[in-house]
């Protein structure tokens, strides 16, 4: 497999998501240094934990957006460099402003990264191997977060937060070497690929939008079936942001750990959620190629696997030990990403392949304000109860409501109402 030039793309997309997640959650992991340094309480934390999204948020949808216009490889070679080069300006943070504008900005460099990878799988994967492409391609991002605890806590340790923050934003640069001598935005355009893989590319006839007539971007941004997967994204996110930003400062304030016994203690989940991420893919395409239904696959792995995550969060928020509340979170985030490349590959089911950067930005941004609600309200309820408990439960109660409306909304975009929006230059057919 790792033979096939668009696996070793899949490779390229691995380790920036491992870099991403790397970055991301860098902050999370040194916040008990960083609010003691800077004099920040939990409600000034929360807040500079949601800015990050902010930034983030728009940028989903306009770094998708420039994806389908300007093309993956180019717009993906600016998103890196942007969020590593503020990822490393962290450093530089004197108090809450200055951190609260440098996360925004972090924010916008990181906007782009899912949409893009959506957009550089469908144009280098036939329609039978998405899902797994994007889940192979995702999955560094929780093996970023489980290696964030004992590099960023050890480094913080030994040698200061703003430190940390230099070294691995420099290893963004480092990856941007590779990515620009060896990734080209499709295949036809690769200097040494076989003409046996553009023929397993090219020969994939399973293409379940091949049917619509090509639409204006307007047009799926109001189909059902793209804002109930809009929704349902949210309540993983809601769940994965909680996890990343609050859960480190939980073993810290809640169950009284130290930061390298959290450092420590972080990797489990973030471990277990890299390999469901990997699998996701791979079980949602097994399910596809057994039954033929490929929007029925993604809506079983969807609904089973987010439902458990829920419950297994809520749970998490009642017990006591931190044995429990490590194994709970853990079942969560192993469930949550098993379920990561479903809400892609819905897109790829039913979205013609010149909009899948914009709809998939549009749907990654209306996920990701759950990074701008979630955090600071997480930093509210802890400061005025004292307690995480009703963060947990409410975490989990809104992943329910995406499950929810996955199953009643998601269903494919008929082409007849698609022929009533066709677009003024399509093509005849």
């Amino acid at each position: 497999m790792i033979k096939k030039k668009r696996w070793q793309l899949v490779f390229l997309l691995f380790l920036a998501g491992m870099v991403n997640y790397l970055d991301r959650s860098a902050l999370s992991v040194a916040a008990p240094l960083v609010s003691r340094d800077l004099g920040l309480g939990p409600a000034d934390l929360g807040m500079i934990f949601s800015s990050f999204f902010f930034g983030y948020a728009i940028f989903n949808f306009i770094g998708g957006w420039a994806s389908d216009k300007l093309g993956g490889k180019r717009v993906f070679t600016l998103a890196m460099a942007v969020w590593s080069a503020f990822c490393a300006l962290t450093a530089a943070a004197t108090g809450f402003v200055t951190l609260l504008v440098i996360r925004v900005f972090f924010g916008v460099g990181e906007g782009p990264l899912s949409a893009t990878i959506n957009k550089v799988v469908n144009n280098w994967f036939p329609h039978r191997e998405a899902a797994s492409a994007v889940g192979f391609a995702n999955c560094g991002t929780p093996l970023g977060g489980a290696i964030a605890g004992p590099i960023v806590g050890l480094l913080a340790v030994a040698f200061g937060w703003r430190v940390s923050f230099v070294a691995i934003g420099a290893l963004g640069f480092v990856w941007l070497l590779f990515w620009m001598k060896f990734a080209s935005e499709t295949p036809l355009e690769h200097p040494s690929i076989t003409a046996e893989e553009l023929q397993e590319i090219e020969g994939d006839h399973a293409d379940p939008t091949a049917g619509l007539a090509p639409q204006p971007l307007g047009f799926y941004l109001r189909q059902p079936v793209v804002l109930a997967t809009g929704l349902a994204f949210f309540g993983y996110n809601y769940i994965l942001f909680f996890f990343l930003t609050w859960f480190p400062s939980y073993l810290t304030m809640a169950q009284h750990l130290s930061i390298k016994d959290m450092s420590i203690a972080t990797v489990l989940p973030w471990v277990l959620g890299f390999c469901g991420l990997a699998a996701g893919g791979a079980v949602s395409d097994a399910v596809f190629r057994a039954t033929g239904r490929a929007l029925f696959a993604r809506k079983l792995v969807l609904t089973v696997c987010l439902s458990v995550s829920a419950v297994c969060v809520a749970l998490a928020g009642l017990v006591t030990t931190v044995g429990s509340a490590l194994m709970l979170m853990s079942g969560a985030v192993f469930f949550l990403y098993l379920t990561g490349s479903t809400y892609w590959a819905i897109l790829q089911d039913t979205v013609r392949g010149e909009n899948i950067g914009g709809v998939g930005g549009f749907i990654h941004m209306m996920a990701n304000c759950a990074g701008i609600i979630g955090p600071a309200v997480t930093g509210f309820i802890v400061q005025s109860t004292g307690a995480f408990t009703s963060a947990f439960v409410l975490a989990g109660g809104i992943a329910i409501m995406g499950v929810v409306c996955v199953l009643v909304f998601v269903r494919p975009i008929s082409p007849v109402a698609a022929s009533g929006m066709r677009s003024p230059i399509a093509p005849a057919h």
